[in-house]
């Protein structure tokens, strides 16, 4: 028997493109740790990293090369959600698809098993968190115009209403537009408490800096899920002020699991490798994942594996060893302050 081929299916470019480096060395150390251990059905374990592009039609058509030529037996996806039903009908009764980043909540296809939190997972405690103790009321929502910030923002909306809040404006931007002028004259205008700015990769660093260059940073909140390590990186120190995220992953999480895990990665790629960050270590868990539905399915055939895509299965996390099965409750959020280029946890529920 040959080996087991798994495509990593990534943007390398576009917006996106910002945690490739990260998805893929997470990746690389999923599989070079069940190889040394016993592979997969025992055999060997190979990684095909492919770039998604930057639309739905090109992870779409990245899928389906992957299956029909390099003859891959499965796709961990870390794509944005326009892109996720693309991949999924590529996918179809042909090769398992889990699909590993966060995402809007909307109830994937039966034919993907997500991994990711939902959006209701990680606004829900920071809302109320925002609310209650930083006593913010008026919030401005903002982001790229698709599928995950329309639909993280539409359940914002009622998270807000519930505690008493008020919307004071909504805007989006097409990926890749950076003129924010007149979504920062709006949030002056309306003397917005906080801001929700749901932006995608390149397009997050962009919209923070431009609200910082506004003189918004001292007086305005920011809070979202879409901001991560890397996106830090891209800011300066001075840029995170009343700045704040939410992720099930801060690799500034003090525990023994994410301690081994951090020693894991940076062992096998230097004293500076891509920062840990939730969307790359979403790759990680994705590996796993797949790799514990092949094993209890003792199968590589998409139709018997598809079968097992609700049931809980025990895999490896840079949180540990845990038990997981589609999405809903599986592991703590944490609320973080960015302080500079560290997150420093300041709530977890």
């Amino acid at each position: 028997m040959g080996s087991v081929r798994i495509c990593l299916l990534i943007p390398q470019t576009g917006a996106a493109g910002l945690w490739a480096p990260s998805a893929e060395a997470c990746g690389r150390l999923a599989v070079d740790e069940l190889n040394r251990d016993s592979g997969l059905l025992r055999r060997h374990i190979d990684l095909r990293i492919v770039n998604a592009g930057e639309t739905g039609e090109s992870a779409g058509r990245a899928a389906r090369d992957a299956i029909e030529i390099d003859g891959v037996d499965g796709i961990v996806g870390m794509v944005p959600s326009f892109a996720r039903d693309r991949v999924a009908e590529a996918a179809r009764d042909r090769v398992p698809f889990i699909y590993t980043p966060q995402f809007e909540g909307l109830s994937p296809s039966q034919k993907v098993m997500a991994t990711g939190e939902t959006a209701d997972e990680l606004l829900g405690p920071a809302i109320h968190w925002l609310s209650e103790v930083k006593h913010a009321r008026r919030f401005f929502l903002c982001g790229s115009d698709y599928v995950w910030p329309r639909g993280c923002l539409q359940i914002a909306r009622a998270l807000i209403a519930r505690y008493g809040g008020t919307v004071t404006g909504e805007c989006y931007l097409p990926i890749g537009e950076h003129d924010f002028d007149e979504i920062l004259d709006r949030i002056k205008t309306t003397r917005s408490d906080a801001v929700l700015p749901y932006f995608l990769g390149f397009d997050c660093i962009a919209f923070n800096r431009a609200f910082c260059a506004a003189g918004l940073s001292s007086r305005v909140l920011r809070f979202s899920s879409a901001v991560d390590e890397t996106v830090a990186y891209g800011l300066e120190c001075s840029e995170t002020e009343n700045l704040y995220a939410a992720s099930s992953y801060f690799s500034s999480i003090r525990s023994r699991n994410n301690g081994a895990f951090l020693e894991r990665y940076h062992t096998a790629f230097g004293d500076s490798p891509p920062p840990a960050n939730a969307f790359g270590e979403s790759c990680y868990e994705g590996i796993y994942s797949l790799a514990a539905l092949i094993e209890e399915a003792a199968s590589l055939d998409a139709r018997k594996l598809a079968r097992h895509y609700g049931r809980t299965l025990q895999q490896r996390t840079a949180r540990g060893d845990q038990a997981q099965s589609v999405v809903g409750g599986r592991h703590p959020v944490y609320l973080a302050q960015v302080e500079g280029y560290d997150f420093s946890i300041i709530d977890w529920r």
